[in-house]
Formats: C-alpha cells, structure tokens, sequence
C-alpha cells in the first residue's frame, strides 16, 4: 500500500465541451504537483472506463509519479487497473466488502456527508473519508446540503483518519478549508473549468503545501 498522501486531490472527468478529458485532467494534475487523482465515469459502460484507467496508469507510471490512483465506485475496474485505491459511496459495497474484493494493499475511501456516515466508515475500516459537500457545488447535481466549515470541525473532532473536503472548493475557500481541519481538498471545477488546468493546480498545491498537508513539491 503506497503512503496515503491526500493534500491535493483532483477528481477527473470528460467534458467535450471545452476539449478536455480525463487524461488531459491528470496530465495537468501531474504537471502541478497533485498528491492524488481519482477517475470519476458516471456514464461510460465497464469497458470504456477500464480501458480509461489502464491508459491513467500507464500515465501515472511512465511519469514516475508518487501521486495515488484511484478509481471511482469500480473495484473490478480498480483492480484491474491496478489502482493504490477505490473509493465507494454511501450506496455501494461497504469498506468490508470493497477490501474483500480489492485485497489488503489497496486503499478504500469512503464519501461521508454527515457524522454517522464517517464513523461508521472508519469503524468499518476505511483508509479516508471524503466529507462534503463542505460548500455548494456545481460539480453534483444529486449532492447532500453543504455541511459548511462548522460541519467539518465537528467530524474531523469524531474521527481519527484522514478527511479529504470536497464540494465546491477552489482557491478563495481552500484555506479556510485546511483551517478547519481537513486533511486535503478534492477539487473538479476549480481546475477543469481553468483557463489554465496545469496553473490552476500549482496554484492549490502552494496552498496546501503552506499548511503541510499532502507532499511538499
């Protein structure tokens, strides 16, 4: 199992409409210094995102990169992938089942909206929770209302493992984020809609690095 680093954590998609896909998202997230990026497919079929995934790897692995790979919700895909981790919702297999499936050396998130949801993904062995929505967000249109920094505060004093924040995060709110206690930021939008991804991401990285949180660049 690689060390989990999650300061920064880019989640990636396609968005045809601005020319950009998951891999031109990761390039720009290697480029700038991300600790981790997870490949998030809602619509393709299993084979379209396997087929994703193994170029993301080849990507990660022919830069020589440190930075996690994870896979959305998938745990064949994760495996097949070979994915450092897989990262499950609220309705999907339990921490326990995912690891059954995935095998001890691959890390297991686990997305928490509220104090129930992240206890009980630690007490059932989680790696890292993925608490949010911290503020509103374009970026999930089905998304639970934002629990705010307050919300944050309240369940980074009730868990021990790492919270990666997300929803709606960018780099007006980011610090306050890391004030509040998190672990780490997932960003989509603030860098997907970038002018500038790779800029954009290097941008975040020197906010979290002012903190500690994450690997320094």
């Amino acid at each position: 199992m690689k060390q989990l680093k999650l300061g920064l954590y880019l989640i990636t998609g396609d968005y045809p409409e601005l020319g950009r896909g998951h891999l031109d998202i990761a390039r720009a997230a290697l480029e700038g210094g991300a600790d981790a990026i997870q490949i998030r497919e809602k619509e393709a079929g299993t084979q379209q995102l396997l087929q994703t995934a193994l170029e993301m790897r080849n990507l990660l692995d022919n830069n020589g990169s440190e930075c996690l790979f994870i896979v959305n919700d998938t745990v064949d895909v994760a495996v097949a992938a070979k994915a450092d981790g897989v990262h499950v919702g609220q309705n999907d297999l339990d921490p326990r089942e995912t690891r059954s499936l995935c095998g001890p050396a691959m890390l297991v998130g686990v997305s928490a909206s509220n104090i129930r949801e992240a206890e009980k993904a630690e007490q059932e062995g989680a790696d890292y929770i993925g608490l949010g929505p911290i503020f509103e967000t374009p970026s999930k249109a089905d998304a639970a209302p934002p629990i705010g920094l307050e919300g944050l505060r309240l369940i980074r004093r009730a868990v021990r493992i790492p919270i990666v924040a997300i929803g709606g995060i960018n780099h007006d709110n980011a610090e306050s984020v890391l004030e509040a206690g998190a672990d780490g930021v997932a960003v989509i939008s603030a860098v997907t809609m970038a002018a500038d991804m790779e800029e954009s991401v290097r941008g975040l990285r020197r906010l979290v690095d002012s903190y500690g949180k994450g690997r320094k660049r």
